[in-house]
């Protein structure tokens, strides 16, 4: 991964400047992840809840094969990232469309013993069932590890990211991975984390992207014909593999959700590829003075 960490170093995209003067009206039209056969953003959030809970249960073994275990790499990085909140006790953090768990559990391997809990929280109760025997309190996880009291966990919480039930300026961190990309409308999203987050608190956007030159070519054929194929095969079901490259190909480019961002009124944005662009990190902070 050595020589991909430079590529990765030498491609990073900050965009920097001045904030628009009003947040709540985007730089470019609010958009949203659109299901075949969605006709409004109710109905395309709801297309994605059923769709994610029917393939909860294979799930992991789908992304892990599917990526030959780079996303776990994926996952560590953007943990990395955030170390120094992470390295806080009383730091408020939330994993938001948290799915089975694997960036949260990433997470918690950075938290100081008796820190307090992260939250993670995803609008797919099949999915959060699966994620809380990975991360929840001591007491309930299913591993067999002998665990103490004192170790970092995670609080499991059904929320929907577009109405988060959490206090205004209540969060320190807020991140997501791979989940964004699925939120019925991306500007509210944006908005909505930025509600929630303290002066100063920082956003983790991990997502899919586009990557182009003959990498992107060989990637593409992949990702739009061999991974649904193999999606099929091993879940039985045809949408959400299908749903899966056509949800990336749909996704703003950086720079366009990097301009969304900056509109939700977020500052020091900037975009990190990760594995010659297949995914990469969006971060940002909320400014310390309004």
């Amino acid at each position: 991964m050595g020589s991909g960490h430079r590529l990765d170093r030498e491609k990073a995209i900050a965009l920097k400047g001045e904030q628009f003067a009003d947040r709540g009206a985007p730089a470019v039209p609010a958009t949203g992840a659109k299901p075949e056969g969605a006709q409004d953003e109710a109905s395309a959030a709801e297309a994605v809840r059923q769709m994610f809970d029917s393939i909860a249960p294979r799930y992991d073994l789908l992304n892990h094969l599917l990526s030959a275990n780079v996303d776990r790499l994926w996952w560590r990085r953007t943990a990395r990232r955030f170390r120094p909140v992470l390295d806080r006790r009383d730091a408020a953090i939330l994993d938001i469309c948290c799915g089975t768990g694997d960036l949260t559990m990433a997470l918690l391997k950075l938290r100081p013993r008796g820190a307090g809990p992260i939250l993670a929280a995803d609008f797919s109760p099949a999915m959060l069932r699966r994620g809380a025997q990975k991360f929840g309190s001591p007491v309930f996880r299913r591993s067999r590890k002998a665990l103490d009291a004192a170790d970092p966990y995670a609080i499991a919480l059904e929320a929907d990211a577009l109405h988060l039930p959490l206090r205004d300026e209540s969060l320190d961190l807020v991140v997501t991975a791979f989940g964004f990309r699925n939120l019925a409308n991306y500007a509210a999203g944006l908005n909505e984390f930025y509600r929630v987050l303290k002066p100063g608190g920082q956003l983790g956007i991990l997502e899919f992207s586009e990557p182009g030159g003959l990498m992107g070519k060989a990637y593409a054929i992949y990702f739009r014909r061999v991974l649904p194929a193999i999606g099929r095969l091993i879940c039985g079901k045809q949408g959400p593999y299908n749903y899966l490259p056509s949800s990336v190909s749909k996704f703003p480019p950086p720079a366009e959700l990097l301009g969304m961002m900056r509109s939700a009124g977020f500052v020091e944005c900037e975009w990190r590829p990760y594995t010659f662009g297949i995914a990469g990190l969006y971060t940002a902070a909320r400014p310390l003075v309004h």
